[in-house]
């Protein structure tokens, strides 16, 4: 709309200084159309504009026959169909042609959706860009739920949207609010929708459990219908330009506790759209006491996997490994996960907790899960000798329960008499043993002084027994043999010296 004023002003230069229509468009800022209206409100009778022949006449039938039957085909196709049929012009002023003779869809009038006080909510994601976590690049997501009557806003973010996230930001949303409203409407999301034909819709079966056990009906917006879910659209929007633009956060909780407070505070502070002299804080006071009540307990929302455990303790969940107790390996576990914590269980037994990490590659380790491990090796290694030695020389069970009565050091006698057996033929270690156990001397010592004595009568050397069999080290050195001429050649030197 112009002033009166500026009215007046068009009627004089057009009357009395004889302008044309162009230039008071021009000089007045304003559009030729408006001036145009003005004057024909003046009485002023509209000319009628003959229009120019045009080289594309000839061709306007069979370019609105295609366009009618092909309403989507590309000016640049119709251009070359055309020419081939004798047009001369150029593909500019037939994009213009086009344009005028291109069947247009009929615009769709909405209505502004009303809403009760505590009726509707409206939940739906939004991406906010890769977050580098360690050696992993995670997905930013921001979970928004808005009621629809208050206007008031739940933001949590999460490093995932599947649907273990999704349900955490229903039971946190409603949590936050207080209550539950009656409705929530879904975009066509695949945690909300599996598919759709028509009217028909196929909710995803987790979804529906939570809607039960809240008692609210969950409602998929219609296809290409924005303004159904038009709140939660524009609270992402708001979230991204008010909250999120320029933020500096260290952590995912860092982040969420300044959206909680941002919500409380400034969000919350705004102006209530159905009534600019309130907030939407006062909205919210109004509308809360209309949800429905919380349910006694939440619904569950942790992630359940069924692992399968190789020859390693450790189970494998979301790009990481954690420990297990050694005897859980080679057996299928479940790993149940939160935000926060890691636990697998063996059947309803837990078996372990980590605190989860949203980093990947990484071995998240129970210390006492590895020193069990560590002593399991070690036990394991000395059964191994033990039974090699018993079986070998069976009277060392008895030299071994003899020595133990009298405290004596049970390994350390294994290890030796093992580098004995090295050395000896078993038959004479198990005589030698079974004189020291009739003796009543239960100690290496005496079974090698036994050795030495017998061989001694045979006229035999004494066994060579090594002192590094106990050190596995010991199996990786050489010893090369060297020539003895140098001792000879010494000999002789001293004979001709005397």
């Amino acid at each position: 709309m112009i002033s009166k004023e500026r009215e007046a002003e068009i009627l004089r230069l057009y009357h009395a200084e004889k302008w044309p229509i162009g230039t008071i468009a021009s000089q007045l800022g304003l559009h030729h159309t408006t001036v145009q209206r003005v004057l024909a409100q003046a009485g002023l009778a509209p000319k009628v504009v003959t229009s120019r022949p045009s080289i594309a006449d000839p061709y306007l039938g069979f370019m609105l026959e295609v366009l009618t039957k092909y309403p989507r085909l590309h000016a640049s196709r119709l251009f070359q169909m055309v020419r081939e049929r004798g047009y001369p012009g150029r593909p500019d002023h037939f994009r213009r042609v086009v344009g005028r003779l291109r069947p247009r869809p009929a615009a769709d009038a909405f209505l502004r959706l009303k809403t009760l006080p505590g009726e509707q909510a409206q939940v739906d994601w939004g991406h906010f860009g890769k977050v580098q976590i360690g050696a992993a690049e995670r997905t930013l997501w921001a979970f928004v739920m808005v009621l629809s009557w208050s206007r008031h806003i739940f933001l949590r973010f999460y490093l995932s949207a599947a649907m273990p996230s999704f349900l955490r930001g229903h039971v946190d949303g409603f949590r936050f609010f207080g209550g539950v409203p009656r409705v929530v409407l879904y975009d066509n999301l695949k945690s909300a929708v599996l598919e759709r034909m028509g009217q028909a819709v196929h909710f995803n079966p987790t979804l529906l459990e939570l809607s039960a056990h809240y008692r609210y009906e969950p409602r998929p917006v219609a296809p290409a219908r924005g303004n159904e879910k038009g709140r939660v659209e524009r609270a992402i929007r708001y979230v991204r330009d008010n909250f999120f633009a320029a933020r500096v956060w260290s952590s995912l909780d860092d982040l969420n506790a300044q959206a909680e407070a941002w919500t409380m505070g400034l969000a919350s502070e705004r102006r209530w759209p159905e009534d600019r002299s309130r907030q939407v804080r006062a909205a919210f006071a109004e509308e809360q006491p209309l949800l429905m009540p919380l349910p006694e307990h939440d619904f569950p929302t942790d992630e359940r996997l069924e692992v399968d455990v190789g020859k390693t303790p450790y189970a494998r969940f979301d790009l990481n490994d954690y420990s297990l107790p050694h005897d859980r390996v080679r057996r299928t576990l479940v790993v149940v996960a939160s935000l926060d914590t890691v636990r697998v269980l063996d059947g309803t037994t837990v078996v372990a907790t980590h605190p989860r990490t949203w980093d990947r590659g990484k071995q998240v380790e129970n210390p006492q899960h590895i020193t069990d491990l560590v002593t399991e090796k070690s036990l394991a290694r000395k059964g191994r000798g033990h039974t090699r030695l018993t079986r070998a020389a069976p009277h060392v069970e008895q030299l071994l329960n003899s020595a133990a009565k009298r405290g004596g050091n049970l390994g350390n006698m294994t290890a030796r008499l093992l580098a004995v057996l090295d050395a000896v033929p078993a038959v004479e270690l198990d005589a030698a043993v079974a004189e020291a156990v009739q003796r009543d001397t239960p100690t290496v010592g005496a079974v090698r002084q036994i050795l030495d004595r017998k061989r001694s009568e045979l006229g035999q050397p004494p066994p060579v027994i090594s002192r590094f069999t106990t050190n596995p080290r010991a199996a990786e050195v050489v010893v090369r043999p060297h020539s003895l001429d140098t001792y000879d050649r010494l000999d002789k030197d001293t004979h001709h010296e005397d």
